[in-house]
């Protein structure tokens, strides 16, 4: 059943430069086809939970000298690094539906798509994890039906935590091209407001409700808890596509997101420091949201001017163009390496300090985790993802009049139309 694109929805409308900017041939369209800043932000999503995972994740600090609990200390922010990733999914995927929402083969193109693009080294990390034992049978099964992060509704463990925001994710692309495709665009932006005071009102009742139960923290993992970063990552999408939007009002947005992060944070403090508090619970995550919603807005103004080697800076685009692969595989090369230090009795043979042995972690996971990643990116995603310009008749029938088949992989949220004609594009992640 096709549904009917509203008169007022947003459509394909895209940022468009005021009269100054357009007279300056140093502005660059903020959207365009090609984004290589996105990669940057990837790069630091990824860089950031890796080192979080390395040198602060399940470790007693109490071990450690204070210089070196310091150190480690500063890692513990880059979990955040899936907010970034969250926001940025919800700017990017936005942005594709937004594009393609007056093709016939809509809900099959998009689907067929996201699937090229995460199925396979999602399953392949979960034969892996099969293999190595490293998940239980239930959580196994839970992650194959792309709800890891729902284990906790059933009593199942989270074992192999780092598929729980894939989760997240997997819902979020199922359900929201249903919205773009049937709600105007004013509809879509009450719905995804809603969800902004929803979600954290979700975590304080949650918290409220098991705070005296051994299963605290499980909720946080769940869809409904995590949706306001998608949330806001889609309501920028949306804004900045609205007619005559130019570089000044994505400053001005950028401007009153990073303001609202500080304003949240000083209102919550400091029980905004530590989850274990109903506040910290629910607003925690909310300032590092805010952020990284600035943060994108930012890269894409300093992208498009004189700045844009600064916003490049390796190897970030490098992490970025791996970065799906890199969050996947990355806890195997934790229990691999765990494995050789038990296999060859390290600790006893060498006698490491515990600060040694954190950093012969890091430089043993760090290169077979990033090797792992770039071979995947080359042999088995790269080649799937050229699959995506060879449309399935059985799947999408004739191409819908007025649209073009896509020839590039998603990197960006939205192509500057040179005609009125809406001109259907993909984008790469």
């Amino acid at each position: 059943m096709r549904a009917i694109l509203s008169p007022n929805r947003m459509g394909n409308a895209p940022s468009v430069p005021s009269r100054g900017e357009r007279e300056d041939p140093s502005f660059a369209p903020v959207l365009r086809e090609r984004m290589p800043e996105l990669d940057t932000i990837r790069g630091i999503a990824i860089a950031a939970v890796v080192l979080y995972h390395l040198f602060y994740w399940t470790r007693d600090l109490s071990l450690y000298s204070t210089w070196q609990r310091d150190f480690l200390v500063l890692m513990g922010p880059g979990q955040f690094g899936v907010n970034l990733f969250f926001v940025l999914s919800g700017f990017l995927i936005t942005g594709i539906l937004l594009e393609s929402a007056r093709r016939d083969d809509y809900y099959a193109r998009f689907y067929y798509r996201r699937a090229l693009r995460i199925l396979p080294p999602y399953y392949l990390t979960l034969v892996l994890v099969a293999i190595f034992g490293l998940a239980s049978r239930g959580y196994l099964l839970m992650s194959a039906l792309y709800c890891p992060n729902l284990s906790g509704l059933l009593g199942i463990s989270l074992t192999y935590t780092v598929l729980w925001s894939l989760g997240v994710e997997e819902h979020f692309y199922f359900l929201w091209p249903l919205g773009v495709k049937n709600l105007s665009r004013k509809q879509m932006l009450w719905l995804l407001s809603a969800l902004l005071v929803l979600s954290p009102v979700s975590r304080f009742l949650y918290h409220l409700r098991a705070e005296h139960t051994p299963n605290i923290g499980e909720y946080g993992y769940y869809t409904w808890n995590n949706a306001d970063g998608l949330a806001l990552g889609a309501i920028v999408a949306l804004l900045l596509r609205f007619p005559n939007r130019g570089r000044r009002h994505v400053a001005g947005l950028a401007a009153v997101l990073f303001s609202l992060a500080v304003l949240i944070s000083a209102a919550g403090y400091p029980a905004i420091l530590s989850r274990h508090s109903r506040v910290g619970e629910a607003l925690q995550g909310v300032p590092w949201n805010l952020a990284s919603a600035g943060l994108l807005c930012v890269f894409l103004l300093l992208g498009t001017s004189a700045w844009k080697r600064a916003v490049t800076p390796a190897p970030f685009p490098f992490l970025g163009k791996i970065s799906y692969g890199l969050y996947l595989y990355h806890l195997l090369f934790f229990a691999a390496y765990a494995w050789l230090f038990r296999r060859l009795d390290l600790e006893n043979r060498l006698h490491l300090s515990l600060w040694v042995q954190a950093w012969m972690r890091a430089v043993f996971v760090a290169v077979g985790a990033v090797s792992f990643a770039y071979l995947s990116r080359r042999f088995l995603e790269e080649p799937l993802l050229r699959l995506k310009d060879k449309q399935p008749v059985f799947i999408f029938g004739r191409a819908s009049p007025g649209t073009s088949a896509d020839t590039s992989e998603l990197q960006a949220t939205t192509v500057q139309p040179r005609r009125p004609r809406t001109i259907s594009r993909d984008f790469r992640e």
